[in-house]
């Protein structure tokens, strides 16, 4: 029985890498009208002279309250000039980060037909760590300057727990996590969770969006982190069973286990060695073993409630 069970298990895994090669072989064909512009270093080299032709091309940059006279204080700011010299350090070339965004952009645009390929400009932003990437309809805007390595002196002061994914290949993530916030329906209730899932929705995209990235930078783990959260599955999951938080609708869980954070809050002695985030990491889990029990579509799974997921994930925490 054991030997018959292996074998049927083995078959769904050849299945579904064979489904996901030629899925690949399809996404390397779509062709993308991909165009990114290097606004930092534009901005880098503006002058009172030229400022007015920089403003006519990039007006939404510019907002009107401010005047000209500003502009070219911030471009002579000392703040401003250091951070336009790291940039150019970190990032002299940007070709690598370009070919993987025509990557991701080919993936979202197989998963969902009508996404629309924004371009894509390169800012610095002062540090803005809370808006490292920004997504409209018409463009994605990335703050370079957040990206320098999570040791650079420009993020002295900020928490270790923010600063450890300012690194270059956190981009990639960091833009799939935008795309999948477009796709990803808000929870559907109050419940841990509903909002597990919805998290774990995210990350699933994530993991159809970048071919070529490590889970542990789809999460902002890092190797190690990763690693104790798969080691302690079974022992994360028992505690949420057994304290009954599955279905509590207690918004402080959030903080606890879905947010960014030092660690998660069990409120026990093994608290410090746990990474933060592990109600995303389960969430993640379960949709995972979700579509790998259920032939849905992307498009059905992002439309299954909670409930429905939970139901027929019957989700197993890896021992």
């Amino acid at each position: 029985m054991f030997r018959l069970i292996s074998v049927y298990f083995l078959v769904l895994i050849l299945v579904a890498c064979n489904s996901q090669s030629k899925d690949e072989k399809e996404i390397e064909k779509i062709s993308l009208d991909l165009k990114v512009t290097r606004f930092d270093k534009e901005f880098a080299q503006v002058t009172a002279a030229n400022l007015a032709q920089l403003k006519g091309e990039y007006p939404y940059l510019f907002p009107e309250r401010f005047t000209d006279s500003m502009w070219i204080a911030k471009a002579n700011d000392t703040i401003q000039q250091e951070l336009n010299i790291e940039v150019e350090k970190a990032f002299p070339d940007f070709s690598s980060e370009e070919d993987g965004i025509y990557d991701l952009f080919q993936h979202a645009k197989y998963y969902f037909p009508s996404f629309k390929v924004p371009q894509v400009i390169t800012i610095t932003s002062d540090v803005d760590y809370r808006n490292k990437v920004l997504l409209t309809p018409d463009f994605l805007f990335i703050s370079l300057d957040t990206y320098l390595g999570s040791e650079h002196p420009f993020y002295m002061g900020i928490q270790t727990y923010l600063k450890k994914n300012f690194e270059k290949d956190q981009i990639l993530p960091d833009i799939a996590n935008e795309i999948a916030e477009v796709y990803v329906p808000q929870p559907d209730s109050k419940t841990f969770l509903a909002h597990m899932l919805y998290y774990g929705k995210i990350l699933y995209l994530k993991d159809r969006l970048l071919s070529n990235v490590a889970d542990h930078n789809k999460i902002g783990y890092s190797v190690e982190e990763l690693d104790w959260a798969i080691a302690n599955e079974e022992e994360v999951w028992r505690y949420f069973v057994e304290r009954e938080v599955i279905f509590n609708t207690d918004s402080d869980l959030y903080s606890r286990f879905l947010y960014p954070a030092p660690f998660s809050k069990f409120y026990l002695e093994l608290d410090a060695e746990s990474p933060a985030r592990l109600g995303q990491f389960i969430g993640w889990q379960m949709i995972r073993q979700y579509m790998d029990k259920n032939e849905v579509s992307i498009q059905e799974m992002l439309a299954a409630n909670a409930e429905t997921i939970f139901n027929k994930a019957n989700y197993k925490p890896k021992k």
